[in-house]
């Protein structure tokens, strides 16, 4: 256990998530509804739009959740957030298996929100594999897909390739699919719906603080404390 988990906490609502982080999630929320919703369209499993409008308001929406990724990669590097998305080992089998049966047995939630750490081990893990591997997949697939005739007649058994590339993607997708219904479900969990996404729109969240973290906060950021 390190110094700071033996440190004496408090609960405090301090503003955890930035403007610019809300904006992101949001826009990226809406952006991936759209991808997904197009995207069976042009694969034929529903005809609610067009093959033609689907393709292009697909590839609208994918440069633009591409750009809004660029933007954020560069906040999260320059803000120092991207540790928040560094899993660690310590804690994440305890919060597997609350989310796996001690949620149904009225269990608290193992994890406490701190200052440092808003991510639990389960979500820092999962968001670890989603911008490091998942996403990194689908848009690359992506580009190479929507420029497969600059590339085609350069490459050997192009129409393999671009198989490949086509069902890559489609897996992707589907991992995300499956990430968004159970990031869904796991809102419902514990304190209700509304409790969890509350903090995402209004930016403020129940967290602990050491006192050297809240005087630093009263003293320099007291915007960020209610």
């Amino acid at each position: 256990m390190s110094d700071a988990t033996k440190t004496e906490l408090h609960a405090r609502c301090v503003k955890v998530y930035p403007l610019f982080e809300r904006l992101w999630h949001w826009a990226q929320m809406a952006l991936i509804m759209v991808l997904l919703f197009t995207g069976l369209a042009i694969s034929g499993i529903h005809s609610l739009v067009p093959f033609g409008p689907a393709v292009m308001l697909h590839t609208v929406a994918a440069l633009t959740l591409l750009a809004l990724w660029v933007f954020a990669t560069f906040w999260l590097f320059t803000t120092g957030t991207w540790k928040q998305f560094i899993p660690k080992i310590e804690g994440l089998i305890e919060v597997a298996k609350f989310y796996a049966w001690g949620v149904f047995k009225g269990e608290e939630h193992p994890y406490k929100k701190m200052f440092w750490r808003k991510h639990n081990p389960l979500q820092a893990a999962t968001y670890f594999g989603l911008k490091w591997f998942v996403f990194p997949a689908i848009w690359s697939t992506g580009l190479l897909y929507l420029t497969y005739n600059f590339w085609a007649d350069s490459v050997g058994n192009a129409s393999f390739w671009i198989w490949v590339i086509a069902n890559l993607h489609i897996l992707s997708a589907y991992v995300i699919a499956a990430f968004v219904v159970v990031h869904v479900y796991m809102l419902t969990v514990g304190h209700g719906f509304r409790s969890h996404v509350k903090p995402m729109i209004t930016g403020y969240d129940e967290i602990e603080l050491t006192a050297e973290q809240e005087a630093y906060l009263e003293t320099n950021e007291p915007g960020r404390l209610r």
